[in-house]
């Protein structure tokens, strides 16, 4: 089994040559493999609390949800989800306190009409931190690239 450090290397890597070819932010599918490179072993609940912090679209098959600042949860759902990555809202569907995976369900508002109900299918805790580690090194990788391409004109 290849340790976390050794697996991330590589994903960093791709992320950045991709980020430095585009020259903008990440692509949903580049934030994604970040993500997933950070992500731990699927659980199947978590405790929910009556509010989350705020939620990160990751294309239309996943999210970050924040339940706190300092914790997220990577929240992969059982197939693609129309419009989430364009959601105004999301609403989360939560038997007594608890989030499941297999069993609950995320709903997406993207034009105050009916929401729509996106199967949850795995649910995995987030390194924050590395994550916040990770964007801050490729935040400096394209000002470096941008300041190289400026002086180069």
């Amino acid at each position: 089994m290849k340790s976390r450090s050794t697996f991330c290397l590589p994903v960093l890597f791709a992320v950045l040559l991709a980020g430095c070819a585009t020259g903008t932010g990440l692509t949903s599918v580049e934030r994604l493999d970040l993500y997933r490179s950070h992500a731990g072993e699927p659980v199947d609940s978590i405790r929910y609390p009556a509010r989350y912090t705020g939620w990160t679209p990751l294309g239309d098959g996943a999210l970050a949800l924040w339940t706190r600042p300092s914790e997220a949860w990577l929240v992969e759902l059982s197939g693609p989800c129309q419009n989430l990555d364009h959601a105004l809202t999301i609403a989360i569907d939560s038997r007594s306190g608890w989030l499941s995976s297999r069993f609950d369900r995320i709903y997406v508002n993207d034009s105050g009409l009916i929401p729509i109900p996106c199967q949850i299918d795995t649910i995995r805790p987030l390194d924050v931190k590395a994550i916040r580690m990770d964007e801050q090194k490729l935040r400096e990788v394209r000002q470096q690239e941008k300041a190289a391409e400026t002086s180069g004109s």
